[in-house]
């Protein structure tokens, strides 16, 4: 049983855990690079490649001196914590990642805390070691603090550190010394962290904790052996909530680099990928058949933000998309939910249904990944989820860490402070940036980060995470600025646009095709104004000094999806297709909408 290692990488969003994982596979010769530099080979999905996120946690392995060393790269973003509270499930011990200038983030405590509670022993790496502003014996004492801080016990406080450049493949033990190559990590990985515990000879019990798909073998189930050894082409028993059926294993699959490797069996310790059980879910366990011993099935954190997706009812529904029906948006999001633990689905119309996830940008990759599946469909404005606890109405609060220059400290508490943040901590080490910690309402966080990086001119760091439920906090101001909605369908022209520039930001180019009640800008005022955007100059025979100049217009503000999601208001919809994101009133006709909104009131 000591031939194998169950690791998990763990950090905050952008710490380089990817980034470490790429230059422990081409040194222990599993992926030959052309040169040392970082292909980050993990993120293999394109929105991960261009967001520079990993956003689904993937298995790969190295062998290092004989021992067959299961690493688990984990998402790094709160939104996606149902992914690391998952893969946590698999593993033995943790690799605990912290920039070595930023410190401790907040979803570095998600994390620790996660693994803490499972009582895994962490080894400790301070990245990007390289950093002019890196600071590493501070940081040491931050994680120290944050390790006091959850009630870590004297063996998990006594762990390894490491400092390490990732891109360059580069590591020494201890804050002094000489940089090597990472030989001397995966030496104390092998030292360090417990072999897993499990007999072999035992009865078969493997929980099941992820969901991949192959185009040739349909479901892949994914998950780690802790008893027993499992065969292919075997009958075993599936224990879910409902009791236990049979069900015949086809091919079993073990990782070996970035490969599947296809085995007759494998043993208690393992990470597999198992073929042919096209009915287990996450949470299921396999047991034996004689035997059955059902393991502990997996808890995920409740979801705290939803939204409405229906099919799109515009006036160019139906153009763009594939998939365009109700139905097929439904068999969408029930498919999501088989492998995607952390989201919940509830059917609120026949042709609306509400999502319910960790965050907006959760939700948000999900529509950018139907849109680019071809799907065509309306999506609401994201709100908090509304708990009942003991008669009253409770609401999900977050922490909120924000990384400023000193000048714009201001202006950001302001803006926190009218969202009914209050702020809990000041931190300012003299480098002429400033970290604030604020506790706030999930709700008051929406709409927020545009707002922030326009006011920290771009140079602003925001990070948030889940802080349990509190009473209601009262309402909280919405957008201050009103729409520019189109009266007409037609082509948007340079001439109407220009007139239309001094009353606030547009959102189209000229020759745009527009319907009636789409969005095509931003008014400076707080009052909606029905505009109409295809109005053409009256030619007359008449010339006149001056009049052909030719009209320059401001480059147009681009709708991308988050910022779609983020600016529309209770009576908007953002309409997304595989080639456009628009944003429109839900109610399109302008004679209708002000009854409609009496009737709300």
């Amino acid at each position: 049983m000591t031939e194998f290692r169950n690791l998990a990488i763990i950090a905050h969003v952008d710490h380089g855990k990817t980034t470490l994982v790429d230059a422990m596979l081409w040194q222990s010769g599993t992926f030959r690079s052309n040169e040392r530099v970082a292909e980050r080979v993990m993120d293999s999905g394109d929105l991960e490649r261009e967001r520079g996120i990993t956003i689904l946690a993937k298995n790969t392995s190295v062998r290092h001196k004989g021992v067959k060393i299961n690493i688990v790269d984990t998402p790094g973003h709160a939104d996606f914590g149902g992914e690391v509270e998952r893969t946590l499930q698999m593993v033995d011990g943790v690799l605990l990642l912290v920039d070595a200038a930023e410190g401790p983030l907040p979803q570095t405590r998600f994390v620790l805390q996660k693994a803490l509670d499972l009582g895994l022993p962490p080894i400790v790496v301070l990245n990007k070691i390289d950093r002019d502003d890196a600071r590493p014996a501070e940081v040491l004492d931050e994680v120290y603090d944050l390790f006091i801080d959850l009630d870590a016990d004297e063996d998990q406080l006594d762990f390894p550190v490491f400092c390490t450049d990732a891109r360059k493949g580069l590591c020494r033990h201890g804050l002094e010394g000489d940089f090597n190559d990472l030989q001397s990590l995966l030496d104390e990985i092998v030292a360090t962290l417990p072999p897993p515990e499990g007999d072999p000879e035992a009865p078969l019990q493997l929980l099941v904790t992820n969901l991949d798909y192959s185009d040739y073998l349909g479901r892949l189930a994914v998950g780690r052996i802790v008893n027993g050894t499992l065969y292919a082409n075997r009958t075993v028993g599936i224990a879910r909530e409902d009791g236990i059926f049979e069900a015949k294993v086809g091919i079993v699959y073990s990782h070996e680099g970035l490969k599947r490797i296809e085995v007759e069996s494998a043993v208690a310790g393992d990470i597999v990928a198992l073929a042919g059980l096209d009915q287990v879910t996450i949470g299921d366990s396999l047991v034996d058949r004689d035997d059955p011993r059902p393991l502990k099935r997996i808890a995920v954190d409740e979801p705290t933000m939803s939204m409405v997706f229906s099919a799109n009812n515009s006036p160019f529904g139906g153009r763009e998309g594939r998939f365009v029906t109700a139905r097929q948006i439904r068999e969408r999001l029930e498919k999501e939910i088989l492998h995607n633990v952390s989201i919940r689905l509830e059917i609120v119309a026949n042709d609306a249904f509400e999502v319910q996830g960790r965050g907006e940008l959760q939700l948000a990759i999900l529509i950018e990944t139907m849109r680019r599946e071809g799907y065509e469909l309306s999506v609401s404005k994201p709100e908090i989820v509304i708990r009942d606890i003991d008669g009253s109405r409770h609401e999900p609060m977050e922490i909120v860490q924000v990384d400023c220059p000193e000048d714009y400290v201001g202006v950001v508490t302001q803006k926190l402070g009218g969202r009914k943040g209050q702020m809990t901590e000041m931190h300012n080490p003299g480098h002429g940036r400033v970290r604030l910690a604020f506790r706030i309402p999930s709700r008051g966080l929406i709409g927020f980060r545009s707002e922030f990086l326009t006011d920290t001119r771009g140079t602003g760091i925001l990070n948030h995470l889940f802080d349990g439920w509190e009473p209601w906090q009262g309402e909280i101001p919405g957008r201050t600025t009103g729409a520019l909605v189109s009266d007409r369908a037609g082509k948007t022209t340079t001439y109407a646009l220009f007139h239309l520039e001094p009353r606030g930001t547009l959102f189209v180019h000229p020759t745009t095709e527009v319907y009636e009640g789409m969005i095509v800008g931003e008014n400076a005022r707080d009052n909606n104004l029905d505009v109409n955007v295809t109005r053409e100059k009256k030619l007359t025979n008449m010339r006149a000094a001056g009049a052909d100049e030719a009209l320059r217009l401001a480059p147009p503000q681009e709708m991308t999806l988050d910022r779609a999601i983020e600016w529309i208001d209770d009576d908007e919809l953002v309409e997304v297709t595989p080639s456009a994101v628009r944003v429109r009133k839900r109610v399109l006709a302008a004679n209708q909408r002000p009854r409609t909104r009496r009737g709300a009131a």
